[in-house]
């Protein structure tokens, strides 16, 4: 599988049974597509959704986009609302967690994911209400760059969408968690070692007492 694919793989496995949780647009909208069958979560949309399913173009709706754009579907008994109730939602700690792109997160929990060097863009949108309100903050993204430089940084070198907020980072080559402040290695990818991560690595980290392979959801294996 792709570096994507394994990133949402393995966040899905991150989401509990009964979850509200709003996905970002690209690579965490994938995360809907390998939820386990015994996982039941409710998808909220900035633009004014709790119900969102699986982004899927034979079944969506040309009437009904997400917050990225794309047609798509409402799960029966879904809602939908103006965006000033979908803030409030969001704004007032109501999403239980909220997965995200970033192009860097730094040692200190602090996010930057809307400042595209070179190109233009027109502000970060829902992102800095997102990670400010939602109870847990995943970022899902690739480990390093095109470039090759690590996106994971003692400092983050772009604008800040939010200071302290991120709780895991999850990439094709580990899963890492912030507790106490602290950054920890939880898990590596099958097939890496944790001297790949390290050279990948530009922050500083503590490995967990109880480090383990990554466990993927197997959804369509």
């Amino acid at each position: 599988m792709n570096a994507k694919e394994l990133i949402a793989r393995r966040i899905a496995m991150e989401l509990k049974d009964g979850d509200i949780v709003n996905l970002g647009i690209g690579l965490p909208t994938q995360v809907a597509n390998y939820l386990p069958n015994d996982i039941n979560i409710t998808l909220q949309s900035e633009n004014g959704f709790l119900g969102l399913v699986a982004f899927n173009p034979d079944m969506a709706n040309p009437n009904i986009v997400n917050a990225g754009g794309q047609p798509c579907s409402i799960k029966k008994g879904g809602a939908t609302f103006d965006s000033a109730f979908s803030f409030a939602l969001i704004r007032g700690g109501h999403v239980d967690a909220c997965v995200l792109g970033g192009l860097e997160v730094d040692q200190e929990a602090n996010l930057a994911n809307w400042m595209v060097p070179g190109k233009m863009v027109p502000g970060m949108g829902g992102a800095m209400d997102l990670v400010t309100g939602a109870k847990k903050v995943i970022i899902g993204m690739e480990h390093c760059t095109k470039a090759g430089t690590s996106k994971i940084l003692k400092k983050c070198t772009l604008p800040l969408t939010a200071k302290s907020k991120v709780s895991t980072i999850v990439t094709e080559l580990a899963v890492f968690n912030f507790v106490d402040k602290k950054l920890i290695l939880a898990e590596f990818a099958p097939g890496v070692d944790i001297e790949t991560i390290r050279n990948n690595t530009e922050a500083d980290f503590t490995i967990a007492d109880d480090i383990h392979e990554m466990k993927l959801s197997q959804r369509g294996l």
